[in-house]
């Protein structure tokens, strides 16, 4: 059993990449070992955060010339499959943001080349370690809600991409969109309720310009064993941004809204928000991840999950719309 610190390569900086690099450094099971960044300003300046370490702007290079455990994929989703079997290959476990791929093959290939290198692969599923979901979660098995009849999935943006959230890919159509971006977590939440989706209808609306993403989604899903589900995004409207993941039942609703807000209702009750402890959600996700490298037992999403979760997003992307 490991019991030292599990030394980390991170490859990627950016929005989600250089959240989970602070997280790291300041989480006792692990030692950041070292980083790569396309960008040599962005991965030298991390470097240097995290006690001059080495850094790299070819993620080969760090794979072939640093001692690691466990490593971080932090880029955009079209680039995951080459550096995901690479990292594989060479007998790391691995921690990947989602979705998993770019595309379902994709997906499958890295799914299968984990089984067989037999490491921990995990997917950053943030939203799954928060508290606000655990509770909910927690009060749907005591039976708060009674027979759950409806989901309903919420993603209305006012700007997509954001304004934080400018870069090359996340407005494109190829591996970005809110689809793509947002709907996994809930696609994931969904799964972990109720189990597997059996069938998939869904409508998109796209902008004019043939290279950019999505401006709206209508779908339902069926699930193999549990409630309709039913999904409603857009873009580019007046409101605010509004994300909120709501569970209709016989005796009580359940709203998770904003990712972290949790809310709920009896009979004929308006929703008022529930107090739920302080976590740090991120921090919680490593603390399981690092169980299960040394233990083989930990709450991580795998990438069975992530491919389950890809599934479904290719099947919402294959718009009758």
């Amino acid at each position: 059993m490991m019991s030292k610190q599990i030394q980390v390569g991170i490859i990627g900086l950016g929005g989600m990449g250089g959240k989970l690099f602070h997280t790291f450094l300041a989480h006792p099971d692990f030692q950041v070992t070292a980083v790569c960044d396309t960008d040599a300003n962005r991965s030298e300046e991390a470097a240097k955060e995290a006690g001059d370490l080495p850094w790299y702007t070819d993620y080969q290079l760090l794979l072939q010339e640093t001692a690691l455990d466990l490593v971080y994929i932090a880029v955009p989703p079209a680039y995951h499959h080459r550096i995901a079997l690479d990292v594989l290959a060479a007998g790391k476990h691995i921690l990947c943001e989602k979705p998993l791929a770019n595309t379902l093959e994709e997906a499958d290939e890295m799914r299968e080349a984990a089984q067989r290198a037999g490491v921990v692969h995990a997917m950053n599923f943030p939203t799954y370690y928060r508290a606000a979901f655990r509770e909910l979660s927690a009060r749907m098995a005591q039976g708060f809600l009674g027979e759950v009849r409806r989901v309903e999935i919420t993603t209305h943006f006012h700007q997509w991409p954001r304004p934080w959230q400018q870069n090359p890919w996340i407005g494109g159509r190829e591996q970005g969109g809110f689809v793509r971006e947002v709907m996994p977590h809930y696609i994931h939440l969904t799964k972990s309720l109720f189990g597997k989706v059996a069938a998939v209808d869904s409508q998109l609306e796209y902008p004019e310009d043939p290279q950019a993403c999505e401006t709206g989604i209508v779908a339902t899903l069926r699930l193999e064993d549990g409630p309709p589900v039913l999904m409603n995004g857009v873009s580019q409207i007046a409101r605010k941004e509004r994300i909120a993941f709501t569970l209709y039942g016989t005796k009580g609703t359940l709203a998770l809204v904003d990712w972290s807000r949790l809310e709920g209702g009896g009979v004929g009750e308006e929703l008022t928000e529930i107090a739920v402890g302080p976590t740090d959600h991120l921090a919680d996700m490593l603390t399981q991840l690092a169980s299960t490298i040394r233990t083989g037992e930990g709450d991580v999403v795998d990438f069975e999950a992530g491919f389950d979760v890809q599934n479904v997003l290719e099947r919402l992307l294959q718009s009758r719309g």
